[in-house]
This record gives structure tokens, C-alpha cells and sequence, in this order.
């Protein structure tokens, strides 16, 4: 196997990895919400738990570079908005100021690349 293929069997396998752990914390997050969680709890469930797919499904099918980086892009944002409103429940206090409003938007950003992904031509 090639370096370069090993590079992005790597990032697939990343991105399994991000998919299964977004899925469970959405899942745990989900039982702590309905047993008197935070506001914020469920919010952030259910952003976890309807991004872990598209995580196992870009991973798994592999993709272009401009998916895998697009994933990744929207795996930050994920983290960032959820942290900022657990933080919010658990902590009493932000990550950092604006930081769901960034995560937001990288959420955003990152759904749109995916879209461009879709585009995107390989080199011959």
C-alpha cells in the first residue's frame, strides 16, 4: 500500500473513530438530559447524535480530500457548539466567549463543503 493510500485510510478510520464516539456521547447525553439534565443537554444530544452518521458514512465510503477536510471541519464545530452549551449546564460558564456561535459556524461551513465535496474532480 501506497503512503498516500495509508494517509487517507488513516483519516477514514478517524473519522469511524469520531462517529462512534459522537454517537455514544449523544446517546449518554441523551439519558442524563431526560433524567434532569441542563437546558442545554438535549440541544447538544441531539446535535451529536444527528452528525454521528454522516461521521460512519463519510468514513466508511471514504471520500475525496475536500470531504475528509470537510468532516473535519464540521467535527470542530460540533465540538465547539455542544462543549459551549454542556459547559453552559455542567461548568456555569461558556468554553470561551462566542465560542457556539464559532462552532455554529463552522457547523454550517462544513455541511456546505461537504456539499462542494460533491464537485470536487481528482486530478488525472
Amino acid at each position: 500500500m501506497s503512503l498516500t493510500g495509508q494517509a487517507s485510510d488513516d483519516g477514514n478510520r478517524l473519522l469511524v473513530l469520531a462517529g462512534g464516539l459522537v454517537g455514544a456521547a449523544g446517546v449518554a447525553l441523551s439519558a442524563t438530559a431526560a433524567h434532569g439534565g441542563g437546558a442545554f443537554t438535549g440541544t447538544a444530544a441531539n446535535f451529536l447524535l444527528m452528525h454521528a452518521p454522516a461521521f460512519l458514512a463519510i468514513g466508511l465510503a471514504g471520500g475525496n480530500c475536500c470531504l475528509r477536510i470537510a468532516s473535519l471541519v464540521l467535527l470542530a464545530g460540533l465540538l465547539l457548539f455542544c462543549g459551549d452549551l454542556l459547559a453552559r449546564d455542567f461548568l456555569g460558564s461558556r468554553l470561551f466567549p462566542m465560542s457556539a456561535p464559532i462552532g455554529g459556524t463552522l457547523l454550517i461551513a462544513g455541511w456546505v463543503a461537504i456539499a462542494v465535496s460533491a464537485l470536487w474532480r481528482p486530478r488525472p
